[in-house]
């Protein structure tokens, strides 16, 4: 997949995650706001998968695998009056996502990102 169709993937997983919080800040939108997260989520997975940056797949699954196990433990032993533990729990892995990003871009700082300007 080239990497502008890869790129306007990634901008329609945002807008997507954008119009998901949107949708969850209300009950009676909260079934859509869902929906568009699944989505965008899917669609970011996609392009990830397929990008050219991916050429291990093992690895890929293995980390999918992993977040699908501990999230499915993690939310079948929540009830519901524990919500909001469940939210803080699922706010850690993304911090520790966001620190693991962090060192793998320090480790590797030739790797980042290039904007419209770099081309």
């Amino acid at each position: 997949m080239s990497n502008n169709i890869v790129t306007v993937a990634y901008i329609a997983a945002i807008i997507l995650f954008i119009l998901s919080l949107g949708g969850l800040s209300n009950q009676e939108t909260a079934k859509r706001g869902n929906l568009y997260g699944i989505i965008g989520m899917a669609l970011a997975v996609g392009a990830t998968a397929l990008g050219a940056a991916i050429s291990n797949y093992t690895v890929l699954i293995a980390v999918i695998v992993l977040g699908v196990v501990i999230g499915a433990f993690l939310a079948s032993r929540v009830e519901m009056t524990e919500m909001p533990e469940l939210v803080a729990v699922l706010h850690s892995f993304v911090g520790l996502a966001a620190v693991l990003v962090g060192i793998g871009n320090y480790l590797e700082p030739g790797s980042g990102l290039v904007g419209w300007w770099g081309v």
